[in-house]
């Protein structure tokens, strides 16, 4: 595995590699088993995979956790290695966001609501470096997880508009076996907030064996999503809402599709730490594994 750190070495080590298949995973570290189900992902079906690993302040608003955001660069690189990463891309904040740069990228419309309402700046971070993260690297796929539902769309949805020309694959998410959906900001959970943490993915499969059951109605739903994520206290709900996938609009007061389906999204503050977790109602998979109690 070659590490570089700036553009230039970056697309030297591209170079060689330009007539094949590139795949491209980016993350911002404290690699878990989620990141490298996008590594192997990536090199299983590319001739070249590339990861890269850069905690992108523009995405952290002022009094978020950009600082004491994990970092485990060792761990990382051994764990990149092992997953058959090819190119390990792990650039300084200068080489993104050099003196004078004045250009974001933001999408609108997917951005508006879910996290966009509690989070106005996070997500114009993301297109923005995601942008240049693709321009450097110039990949065929990129690998994203479902965990960040929003995120994914959005980012299909700006790679369509701005012509990358990258097929956008998205992975499913991967979760402990309680259920929580793996998370780099799991580390900040003391003991008892990692049982409380269930609650998120208990209330999801509550709501797709609702939906299995037959009920289309969107706030019948999320009533059903609200009393099991509510039902045990110890958290504090941003949003749990049933949208469409696509557009990730709101369908309270309406009834889902059958053939389009829906999509149950949650974000609650769990002690200090928030967590997102999302599951689509109408797939047959459960969200977990344990019952429901």
């Amino acid at each position: 595995m070659i590490i570089v750190d700036s553009i230039p070495a970056l697309r030297e080590a591209l170079a060689p590699h330009r007539g094949g298949s590139i795949g491209f995973a980016p993350t911002m570290g404290a690699l878990h088993a989620g990141h490298l189900s996008l590594f192997r992902a990536a090199a299983d079906a590319n001739d070249v995979a590339v990861a890269s690993i850069f905690v992108n302040p523009t995405q952290f608003a002022p009094n978020e956790d950009l600082d004491a955001y994990p970092r485990d660069t060792p761990g990382d690189t051994a764990k990149a290695r092992d997953a058959g990463i090819d190119i390990l891309w792990m650039p300084t904040v200068d080489q993104m966001y050099p003196p004078g740069a004045a250009t974001t990228v933001s999408v609108e419309g997917l951005t508006n609501g879910l996290c966009g309402r509690s989070r106005p700046t996070h997500f114009a971070g993301v297109t923005t470096v995601v942008s240049m993260l693709f321009n450097a690297v110039r990949p065929d796929r990129a690998y994203f997880g479902e965990k960040d539902y929003q995120q994914l769309a959005i980012i299909r949805r700006m790679t369509t508009d701005l012509a990358f020309g990258i097929e956008i694959v998205g992975m499913p998410i991967v979760r402990e076996p309680d259920g929580v959906a793996m998370s780099s900001r799991n580390a900040y959970l003391s003991a008892d907030e990692r049982v409380t943490a269930r609650a998120l993915s208990r209330a999801l499969e509550a709501g797709r064996m609702a939906w299995a059951s037959g009920e289309r109605d969107a706030d019948a739903l999320r009533a059903t999503i609200v009393d099991r994520l509510t039902r045990d206290g110890g958290l504090r709900v941003d949003y749990a809402e049933v949208v469409h996938p696509h557009s990730l609009v709101d369908l309270a007061g309406a009834r889902a599709d059958d053939d389009a389906g829906a999509v149950a999204a949650i974000a609650a503050h769990v002690g200090a730490t928030r967590l997102i977790d999302n599951a689509r109602l109408d797939r047959d998979t459960p969200v977990y594994v344990a019952t429901v109690d």
